[in-house]
């Protein structure tokens, strides 16, 4: 099949919306399907594969796109086709989520993209107000930590029965808050914000949002033009089935006027002009610089990891056309039977019984102990901690996947009493 060129890509991805999923360039819509929805197109190491949210696995295609990167790396004449062009993958991410190309910067990690615009927003700043709850991910409660010994005032919205509650939130912003932090889906439990109206309270207030859309971005439907949200960043190893080290972060274009700069790296500067080397015209300066009024020109740092913005441009192709829509719809009937099958069994659920993402997460005293062992031997892989254990299939997994790991748990002896 033909590709887009750059210039058709980004102009489609200003025009269109996220609501239409984009038909790729490489593969049609069938095609990702069945790459997608196939767990031989996926190494698992012949694993039952419940732990997507962690780390998703690659598809082969996306792999190999990565293996050809490293390859022109090593030099081999083999493969002479140049890497992916780094704009063109921000416009398919952007695409995703019916953003603008230009809103979007390459950033290393959720985390970072966070603390950047914490920074951007001046903070911490002694007195000012910030709002976060506490399904937000749990790494960034030291970053809020830091921002209150530092003088900030943090509210922290707690939940109850595994959801924050709208109405609290509204109870804690107020007149001269800065910015509302939350994770949009909760990798705790799954519990999926409202963001729209989450943005309608913080606007309205003066406060602008930042959302961590790392549970969200390529699993679910997901707007951020539609839902208000200033910021929103996320990683590309969990359901974008890129790789560590290289992330999005999303800014609003009409928010960058009023930001901080927070970096000064050269992947965001537009124009360039030194002075101090031979041949070099005259200036005052050692060089005359400026940068692009873009979230790339605010936010860009230095060199970024080109392996997987290889791995991405494959991987965004096969989640435009198979659809965040169609790949929640495929992935529901797997979280709801667990969530009706597990709690039968004794393992209390802790995620909401409503909540449409692709996360499953029960609580059960001591489960680090006594699932591990069983699960290595079964070998089943998901996420266990000190007293629940969390299940994120995918596409590629089957409800045979999910009668194996509830026939495990069916064992007495694991069971809560």
């Amino acid at each position: 099949m033909n590709r887009m060129t750059r210039r058709q890509y980004l102009a489609a991805s200003a025009a269109a919306a996220v609501a239409v999923p984009l038909v790729p360039q490489r593969l049609d819509a069938q095609a990702a399907i069945a790459t997608l929805s196939d767990p031989q197109q996926f190494d698992t190491g012949g694993l039952i594969y419940l732990d997507s949210g962690s780390q998703h696995p690659l598809p082969k295609v996306a792999r190999k796109a990565g293996d050809d990167y490293l390859a022109r790396r090593a030099l081999d004449p083999a493969v002479p086709s140049p890497r992916p062009d780094d704009d063109l993958v921000r416009a398919k991410f952007a695409r995703l989520i019916n953003a603008d190309a230009d809103e979007i910067a390459f950033v290393p990690s959720t985390s970072a993209a966070e603390q950047m615009v914490l920074r951007a927003l001046g903070l911490p700043e002694r007195g000012a107000h910030i709002v976060s709850d506490t399904l937000h991910f749990f790494g960034s409660f030291p970053i809020y930590g830091e921002m209150a010994r530092q003088g900030c005032e943090v509210s922290w919205v707690r939940a109850v029965d595994g959801r924050i509650r709208i109405e609290h939130v509204e109870a804690a912003v107020r007149k001269g808050t800065r910015l509302v932090a939350l994770s949009l889906v909760s990798t705790y439990n799954g519990f999926a914000h409202d963001l729209a109206r989450i943005c309608e309270i913080a606007h309205a207030a003066g406060a602008m949002v930042y959302a961590d859309i790392i549970h969200a971005a390529g699993c679910i439907p997901l707007d951020v033009r539609a839902s208000g949200v200033d910021f929103a960043a996320c990683a590309s190893y969990k359901w974008l089935m890129g790789d560590f080290g290289l992330g999005f972060l999303y800014v609003r274009k009409d928010r960058l006027a009023g930001l901080r700069r927070p970096s000064a790296g050269y992947y965001g500067v537009q124009s360039f002009t030194s002075h101090v080397y031979p041949l070099d015209p005259p200036g005052d300066a050692v060089a005359d610089y400026s940068f692009a009024e873009t979230a790339m020109g605010y936010f860009a740092q230095g060199t970024f990891s080109h392996s997987t913005a290889a791995i991405l441009d494959t991987s965004l192709d096969l989640l435009h056309a198979m659809g965040p829509d169609r790949i929640q719809a495929q992935v529901q009937p797997m979280v709801q039977r667990l969530k009706q099958e597990l709690p039968r069994l004794g393992y209390a659920l802790a995620s909401p019984e409503e909540a449409r993402t692709p996360l499953a997460t029960f609580t059960l005293a001591n489960a680090a102990e006594r699932l591990r062992a069983p699960l290595a031997a079964a070998r089943i892989r998901l996420t266990v901690s000190r007293n629940r254990f969390r299940v994120t299939p995918s596409v590629f997994n089957s409800m045979a996947d999910i009668d194996a790991l509830i026939d495990l748990l069916k064992r007495p002896e694991l069971r809560n009493g």
